[in-house]
């Protein structure tokens, strides 16, 4: 193991280097501490406070790895959950563990009926994300006969209950909104069937079956949004478990931090700048504004990724797919397109590779196929439950300590108290 050496007033302090199987070697920086220093890392963009072996992403490469299995190979080859399967224990389901694992999925997407009550709390015009923070946090009241974390089964018990429960309270949010009947699972759906029928069906649909396209686009959607490692919303949960906070708590925690713009409310604020472009000869203005910095473009370039983001890539396949087998003519879908073209043509987003991400694709296939904007970033909270919660299980299966980040203090330095009549 090399070392590197930190000298201060004459005082040398050995940071061990600490090898990764794939990406960057990691600085022990626990000897700034003894040394008198606390290090000062804005965004935590060099800084890893975990050891993971569920996600790898490299974003030079533009290549995204879950357990060693490439996204692009996952989304083409395997369906969502048994992608979760992979993220929990470790490996890709064979016939008989996918079996068992599906049957186990499809037993716990029920919820109980009392929940029913907690929608009622919220007027009719919540933002859905509003409610899944709420009734994703209750669940704990409904389900606390394996909360305790210590136990594998229990935690192996909670992780199988949130993958299966939260599409169902996903769709129940939707249903609350437009004042329809709530709808439960079947059993002779598959996942992506389900959530479809409990978002579109009513009670009097007995023959409904899903467009087998849509099924197929629902389920990538999941597949490549189940797990990106260690961003904001999957630390706040890790920084949430951390304290011993029962794993629905985390969960819900995980699903405020994605409702930012920045973060999972991306694909939504694809949607609203579309309303602000207008119309098709909007679309080149729009792009010379963004050029000279007096737009914002959103749904293109990654924080991570420096080169073309390896979800989007199946997304615009399936997006491709989608548009073609539903035949749809949205205005609003024709301004996307037009501005994929020049953004993929235009030497200036070339060079600084804003490439489409997948935020871009699948808010254009989630409107395509009739879902309402306020609902994008919900889909995002339920695909990446799955990711949120094997993270979760991983930390407590090994000795970690709570989350307790420094800070650089620039406030005052020490005041004399003064009374309040002589305060001026």
């Amino acid at each position: 193991m090399s070392e590197v050496k930190l000298v201060v007033d004459g005082t040398e302090y050995e940071m061990p280097v600490l090898e990764s199987t794939l990406g960057r070697p990691v600085l022990d920086v626990s000897a700034v501490s003894k040394a008198g220093f606390w290090t000062y890392d804005p965004g935590f963009m060099a800084t890893a406070p975990v050891e993971s072996k569920l996600t790898y992403i490299d974003g030079e490469k533009g290549e995204l790895l879950h357990r060693g299995y490439a996204i692009d190979d996952l989304a083409a080859n395997a369906d969502y959950l048994e992608v979760c399967h992979a993220l929990l224990y470790g490996d890709l389901p064979n016939a008989e563990e996918k079996e068992a694992f599906y049957k186990r999925i499809s037993n716990q997407m029920a919820v109980h009926d009392q929940l029913r009550k907690f929608f009622e709390g919220f007027r009719r015009d919540a933002h859905p994300m509003a409610i899944m923070v709420g009734v994703v946090g209750a669940l704990s009241a409904f389900y606390h006969n394996h909360l305790d974390i210590s136990d594998p089964e229990h935690r192996d018990e909670t992780a199988v209950d949130l993958i299966a429960k939260v599409p169902t309270l996903a769709a129940m949010s939707y249903k609350y909104s437009i004042g329809e009947p709530f709808l439960y699972p079947r059993k002779d759906f598959s996942y992506a069937e389900n959530f479809l029928y409990m978002m579109f069906a009513t009670p009097g649909d007995v023959d409904y079956k899903p467009n087998p396209v849509v099924v197929k686009a629902i389920d990538k959607i999941f597949t490549l949004h189940a797990d990106h490692e260690q961003n904001a919303s999957t630390s706040t949960v890790r920084l949430a478990g951390s304290t011993g906070a029962n794993p629905y708590a985390c969960i819900a925690a995980g699903i405020v931090a994605l409702w930012g713009p920045s973060h999972g409310g991306a694909n939504e604020a694809v949607l609203e700048m579309l309303d602000e472009i207008g119309t098709i000869e909007n679309v080149a203005p729009f792009m010379e504004k963004v050029k000279a910095k007096e737009a914002k473009l959103m749904g293109f370039g990654h924080r991570v990724y420096k080169n073309f983001d390896p979800r989007a890539k199946v997304m615009k396949e399936t997006c491709d797919e989608v548009l073609g087998a539903l035949g749809v003519h949205d205005p609003k879908l024709k301004l996307a397109m037009e501005l994929e073209q020049i953004a993929l043509n235009d030497p200036y987003f070339v060079e600084r590779k804003l490439y489409p991400n997948v935020d871009f694709y699948s808010g254009i296939i989630l409107k395509a196929i009739g879902i309402p904007t306020s609902m994008f970033t919900v889909i995002f909270a339920l695909a990446r439950t799955a990711g949120w919660i094997s993270h979760w299980t991983e930390m407590h299966s090994e000795p970690f300590k709570i989350g307790r980040p420094r800070q650089r203090y620039t406030g005052e330095t020490h005041r004399p108290f003064v009374k309040l009549e002589d305060r001026k």
